[in-house]
Parts: C-alpha cells; structure tokens; sequence
C-alpha cells in the first residue's frame, strides 16, 4: 500500500531549502525503497508556510528511509532553515484517482 508523509514547515529561506531538497534528491538518486515521488505545496493564505507530501511505495520503505542517518542529517538541516519546528503527518493511501 503506497504510503505519504506530509511536512508542514514555515520558512523565510525557501531558496535554501529547495537547495537541500536537490542535493538530497541527487543522493537518492537510483536507491531502491526511496520517496518516489515529491509535492511542495505553497500555503497561499499564510505566508512562508509550505507543506511537502513524500511518496512512497509502502510504510516499510518510508521507515527504512526515516532511519538513514542521511535522512536524521537532511531533517536537522531543514529544521535550521524553518521558523517553527516542522510537523509530520503519516498517511495510508486509501485510494488514488487519475482524473485527466
């Protein structure tokens, strides 16, 4: 079951992030178990809030990924750059709908 995690941060350093974001993917790059997929959403109602939803293909896969040291490094360094601590959300997808 394809599983989602959604972070929710606040920053005023969005650049620097996208930067890290990058560099962390070109490190993923190719490894087995990874996101497979990214969605960075702008709050248009709160400035500087941005939610980022992480796909992955199940659970154990985002786990395997929580545990990397790599990721603990990546978290520590996001966090750096926010305004408030960022807040995770772990999701089951129950169902998902192409709809073009």
């Amino acid at each position: 079951m394809k599983f989602m995690q959604i972070i929710d941060f606040e920053t005023e350093r969005i650049e620097e992030m996208r930067e890290l974001a990058r560099e962390s993917e070109q490190r993923l790059a190719g490894s087995n178990g990874g996101p497979t997929r990214r969605f960075v959403l702008k709050d248009r109602g709160q400035p500087n809030r941005y939610l980022v939803v992480i796909e992955f293909d199940s659970y154990e896969d985002a786990m395997r990924n929580s545990d990397d040291p790599e990721t603990t490094k990546f978290a520590e360094q996001m966090a750096a750059l926010c305004t408030r601590p960022p807040s995770f959300t772990d999701c089951d997808v129950q169902e998902m709908t192409d709809l073009a």
